[in-house]
């Protein structure tokens, strides 16, 4: 059994003992530190949360545990039933509602669930919300309603529709072109609610032709759930023999957005972000971010823009944060993750459908040409196992030292950029690690550049 506990939120494997896994006290105990926190947030007795979850086989009991919670703290619910991460965040900000809690693990097995918190804008919270809310929980500092104080609940249903309607009338989504392009569109959405939201979403794209695998809300993941390409064979084997034009996979809460091209390569996480930037960037000039560990490659399509990239720590609320500090009209994470503030601050595949699809439309070409129109990196991701008893940050500070002829960032562990390559260092929060993200325009170059840095470690730390 296993409880994480984290400034993101909390998530565990079902059944145990309370503390050892997700619990039903525990769940109880989060939640209620989190209306706790809502409430103080917002400063306001009664709040209203809006509650919805992925398809998982733990989601009914999740769900029912926390909204009869957040109903026992005096919290109005606006329950969305099945539904996704970002359908979620748009919910929270259509209802003017004090907060959200998704019930999901995201890429996680099915015997994982988890509470994702949202503010009342929708965005996950900061690290400060975050730690707020796991102290009122560790010493129990939350109370329940009186009968006659108790939240309500009611279940919406309309979310689905209207995040699809907002996707189609985004200015730079273009549903002619999409319609005119004739596309043929396979579909993975790994048996959660990826196959309620995106089929009638392509069909109002105008996509006539949808090939669907695997998009029975069932909670029985055919495969690994995290889109990557070792998880995706079936449908590369599957857009070969049917001829689509490209393909679509999800992760269970359809944060996360991996395509394939026509002939079954992979167009490659990491790439999301580049191609819809690149389409953004080409209607309207501006800026991007992404987290340090992403590809080079979106630095390169923004510059060639005119635009100005810059970096963020690792995890969505950064990468959020300094979007907002810079202005950017796009940006995420290189794990298919697109944040598009002209829809939400939030990371979304149904807007990441919209967008590429448009791109891919009015490119005219192939996917697989698309995707060699763009500078090849490959990232190679590696760690070091150090003993406990080693100063994890005092061998980051020497390896600072000691490339400090390079450019080098710290505002999340340890970036080294060298001309044509870079390497990030992070050490784990939860044991003594460090994980080494390497890239470079061969994988052979990534993975060398990666053991040089593992034999610099080892020579400071001894071993």
């Amino acid at each position: 059994m296993t409880l994480i506990k984290s400034i993101s939120g909390i998530r565990g494997t079902i059944g145990g003992k309370p503390g050892e896994g997700l619990s039903p006290l525990d769940l109880v105990k989060f939640t209620a530190a989190y209306a706790t926190w809502a409430k103080e947030n917002v400063k306001k007795d009664k709040v209203t949360i809006v509650v919805g979850r992925d398809a998982r086989l733990s989601g009914p009991m999740v769900d029912k545990i926390v909204e009869g919670t957040l109903m026992g703290c005096g919290v109005d619910v606006i329950n969305l039933g099945l539904s996704t991460t970002p359908t979620t965040e748009l919910a929270v900000a259509m209802e003017k509602a004090d907060g959200g809690i998704i019930l999901t693990a995201s890429h996680n097995p099915k015997q994982w669930n988890a509470l994702k918190l949202l503010n009342n804008k929708g965005e996950f919270l900061n690290a400060a919300e975050g730690e707020k809310i796991l102290k009122l929980a560790e010493k129990d500092a939350f109370s329940f309603a009186e009968v006659d104080d108790l939240g309500t609940t009611q279940m919406d249903d309309t979310y689905l529709q209207k995040h699809i309607d907002h996707v189609c009338q985004l200015e730079l989504v273009d549903v002619e072109a999409i319609r005119s392009a004739n596309f043929t569109v396979a579909l993975d959405c790994v048996n959660s609610t990826g196959g309620i939201f995106l089929p009638p979403l392509l069909k109002a794209l105008g996509v006539q032709n949808v090939i669907e695998l695997y998009c029975e809300p069932n909670g029985h993941f055919p495969h690994n759930p995290e889109p990557l390409p070792e998880n995706l064979t079936e449908i590369s084997t599957l857009i070969k023999d049917k001829k689509a034009d490209v393909g679509f996979v999800v992760d269970p809460d359809v944060d996360r957005l991996a395509i394939v091209n026509e002939d079954g390569t992979m167009f490659g996480e990491e790439y999301t972000l580049v191609a819809v930037a690149d389409y953004v960037l080409s209607r309207q000039k501006g800026n991007t971010v992404s987290n340090l560990s992403s590809t080079r490659a979106l630095r390169a399509v923004t510059e060639k823009h005119g635009g100005t990239y810059a970096a963020a720590a690792v995890g969505e609320v950064n990468v959020v944060s300094k979007m907002k500090e810079t202005n950017a009209l796009i940006g995420g994470e290189g794990n298919g993750g697109v944040i598009y503030p002209a829809s939400h601050y939030g990371r979304d595949a149904l807007v990441g459908i919209g967008l590429f699809l448009t791109h891919l439309a009015k490119w005219g070409k192939k996917c697989s040409e698309l995707r060699a129109s763009y500078p090849n990196y490959f990232i190679s991701k590696n760690k070091i196992e150090l003993t406990p008893d080693l100063d994890v940050d005092n061998i980051l500070a020497r390896m600072k030292e000691k490339y400090a002829h390079e450019q080098v960032n710290d505002i999340d562990g340890v970036k080294i950029d060298f001309p044509d390559k870079w390497v990030h260092l992070r050490k784990s929060n939860t044991e003594p690690i460090i994980r080494i993200y390497s890239e470079a325009h061969t994988f052979n170059e990534a993975e060398a550049l990666a053991q040089k840095i593992i034999d610099n470690i080892k020579e400071i730390a001894g071993l």
